[in-house]
């Protein structure tokens, strides 16, 4: 895909932060299905121009979609059973009369039950029904090989071993000695056959509904991060790309120093990459990685962008991350090969933390937006560059994103200090804190204004998407569509068309 022909976005816009998981679907987890086209509906009676979804990759150890089995694949769960319903696989009597809790995921009996209804849908496919998606089936698995081959087998080995890492698979699966991978594909041909199938369903689902929401003036933001999951086909399938023992171990790994945040520091666990191969390469894995994206989504969110220019380093055994180094990371080689490769970069730069002049040359190097979070501007380590009248046009501005806490929860821990000072800086308009900071992020000069949708139904910590270093209870919340009236729509609209966003 050549990613200069992208229509440039207007100078000013605005969007909404949801990952699909919170959609109101039917089946106990939002999907691509009916509720998903009434909220591309719902963004354009509102007037905006993005849905940021955060990543979208099938989800590991505490059902976060940045810790995922692979950086190509999508989602098994967002399937939706309506639309296989609609394609001949599925009727709606196969979970027509299941009950689900409408407010949040249940993500363990959800995975199992989603599993089984997509398992039947491949059964009634392969005997027969839904024939008109035969050969578009057959396209898919040709032309997404490169890594549909590795990520299936990735499955149904995993699947084959109760779930474990592959790590603790037998030393010739883990070493991917030939004749154990020719032995395993034929063992295992069925089950990839079924994961091959679920991927083609989220590929197809997703691709519809990306083209609903283009044919609606809606783009879409993407997410991908700079690490990847030690559990996962990419690094099992290309382990010369990353630091690894002899057994295939991480020798080093990902995280940030102590900061304000966290005596300690922040301990990833994610291997690192060998860097100098991938230059080798031309990086062509990334090339690959983000050209993929790209087909799913407009934009690019690249998480942790300062990695990039200089990464922190732990020693793999650490239980903190305390005893680590900063290491150069490609730095402009990088982004000057997939600019060449790609054309034009549509990547927001991550830029929150620590960031270095290094880091914010960078990022003006290649013209990318950086991010702006209002909250850091008068509460918790408060960062004044983020207050608004220091903003930049070339900025994404938002109130709150899925790491923080919803700004009414956030609000609530304010100190008395802070919230006078918040209260000079910005006296309430509405007596509504989360539209205070809509109102602030909208008025702002910079060119993109998000928020997540948590703030324009003004919820509580109860609706927090995430807690970064709680590795449980995360991701759960969903909102019911009677949340979302016409009168909240029409008022953001209004607040959209009165700062030149829409």
């Amino acid at each position: 895909m050549d990613t200069s022909e992208i229509e440039r976005p207007p100078e000013r816009s605005a969007g909404i932060l949801l990952h699909p998981t919170s959609l109101p679907s039917a089946c106990g987890i939002g999907d691509l299905g009916p509720a998903a086209y009434a909220w591309i509906d719902a963004l354009v009676r509102a007037r905006q121009s993005w849905w940021q979804v955060l990543p979208l990759g099938p989800t590991g150890y505490g059902d976060s979609p940045y810790a995922t089995f692979s950086a190509f694949a999508g989602n098994p769960n967002l399937i939706s059973p309506e639309l296989l319903v609609r394609d001949g696989l599925l009727s709606a009597a196969d979970f027509a009369a299941d009950q689900w809790p409408a407010d949040y995921v249940e993500y363990g009996p959800i995975i199992a039950y989603k599993a089984g209804l997509t398992a039947q849908a491949w059964e009634n496919f392969r005997a027969g029904r839904g024939k008109t998606l035969r050969s578009a089936f057959e396209e898919f698995c040709t032309q997404e090989a490169s890594w549909l081959e590795d990520f299936a087998l990735f499955m149904a080995l995993k699947e084959a071993h109760g779930g474990a890492s592959w790590h603790d698979w037998p030393e010739d699966l883990v070493l991917r000695k030939p004749a154990a991978l020719q032995q395993a594909r034929q063992e295992l041909a069925e089950q990839m056959e079924l994961h091959r199938f679920r991927q083609f369903l989220f590929y197809r689902q997703w691709q519809a509904l990306r083209q609903y929401a283009r044919q609606r003036n809606v783009r879409l933001i993407g997410d991908v991060s700079i690490f990847v999951a030690d559990d996962s086909a990419d690094v099992w399938t290309n382990p010369e790309l990353f630091l690894l023992d002899s057994r295939r171990r991480p020798i080093v790994v990902s995280g940030v120093p102590p900061d304000y945040f966290s005596n300690t520091g922040q301990l990833w666990g994610n291997p690192l990459y060998n860097w100098e191969v991938h230059q080798r390469s031309g990086y062509a894995w990334w090339t690959v990685r983000l050209r993929t994206a790209l087909e799913q989504v407009d934009r690019i969110r690249l998480d942790h962008f300062r990695g990039f220019e200089a990464y922190w380093e732990v020693p793999a055994g650490q239980s903190t991350a305390e005893k680590g180094r900063w290491v150069k990371g490609p730095g402009a080689d990088f982004f000057r090969v997939l600019q060449d490769k790609l054309g034009a970069l549509p990547i927001i730069a991550e830029d929150l933390g620590v960031i270095t002049p290094e880091v914010r040359q960078l990022r003006q190097q290649f013209d990318l937006p950086g991010m702006r979070i209002l909250q850091f501007a008068f509460g918790g380590a408060i960062e004044r560059r983020f207050l608004p009248h220091r903003h930049e046009r070339n900025t994404m501005v938002y109130t709150g994103t899925h790491d923080n806490d919803t700004t009414c929860g956030w609000y609530e821990k304010l100190t008395a200090d802070e919230r006078r000072f918040l209260r000079r800086y910005a006296p309430s308009t509405d007596n509504d804190i989360a539209w205070d900071l809509i109102r602030l992020a909208w008025m702002s000069v910079a060119d993109y204004a998000i928020t997540p949708l948590q703030d324009v139904l003004s919820l509580g910590s109860d609706a927090r998407m995430n807690r970064p270093g709680q590795p449980w209870g995360n991701w759960r919340w969903r909102f019911r569509a009677d949340m979302l009236t016409e009168t909240l729509l029409d008022r953001l609209a209004e607040l959209t068309e009165t700062y030149e966003r829409a």
